[in-house]
């Protein structure tokens, strides 16, 4: 789990604390559509500079209690290389907010209207595939997708002082699962 000093290392700008309980709503099919408007939004102010853009996360998965929260994975040639994309995206509403030189040059911005985590990755970056094969493998296996919502919803129970904390106690259940998806096999 990261620590405060690792989160507040991460964040650009103040760091948010929690100021109420992780909220898990019920899966709402305007998800998808929502995830559209905001590529489409993307797209528009990179276009070629666009590799890959991809719904990711749990409100990815029909079915899946998630935050109301859209994660979406934009792959660029060049992650690191902020001023190729991040002054667009700026232009376009996005607002940087996380920087992990450490963690395959990983930057994240939040949306302009609606809550949206846009986690950014250079070309052949191993976590984008990571990231999509557990979403592939939650759509199509309803033992894995139970598992992960019962798991959500227990620690969205708990008390965190940051969304990060509650990120980080899934992964051991991530971990299990993305060993079973990379195995091609069911619980």
């Amino acid at each position: 789990m990261k620590s405060e000093d690792e989160i507040r290392q991460a964040t650009v700008g103040a760091v948010q604390p929690l100021t109420g309980p992780i909220e898990i709503r019920d899966y709402d099919p305007e998800w998808p559509r929502m995830f559209a408007r905001e590529a489409e939004r993307i797209r528009a102010a990179l276009g070629g500079r666009v590799s890959a853009l991809e719904h990711a996360g749990s409100t990815a998965v029909p079915g899946l209690p998630a935050k109301p929260r859209i994660d979406m994975v934009l792959v660029v040639a060049d992650s690191a290389d902020e001023p190729a994309y991040v002054p667009d995206l700026v232009a376009a509403g996005y607002h940087l907010q996380i920087r992990e030189p450490d963690w395959y040059e990983h930057r994240m911005l939040k949306g302009p209207d609606i809550d949206v985590n846009l986690h950014v990755f250079s070309d052949g970056c191993p976590e984008v595939a990571r990231m999509l094969l557990f979403r592939d493998w939650l759509r199509t296996c309803a033992e894995d997708r139970e598992l992960y919502a019962s798991t959500k919803r227990r620690l969205a129970e708990r008390n965190w002082t940051y969304v990060q904390q509650y990120a980080d106690a899934k992964t051991e259940v991530v971990e299990e699962i993305l060993a079973r998806a990379q195995a091609g096999t069911r619980s």
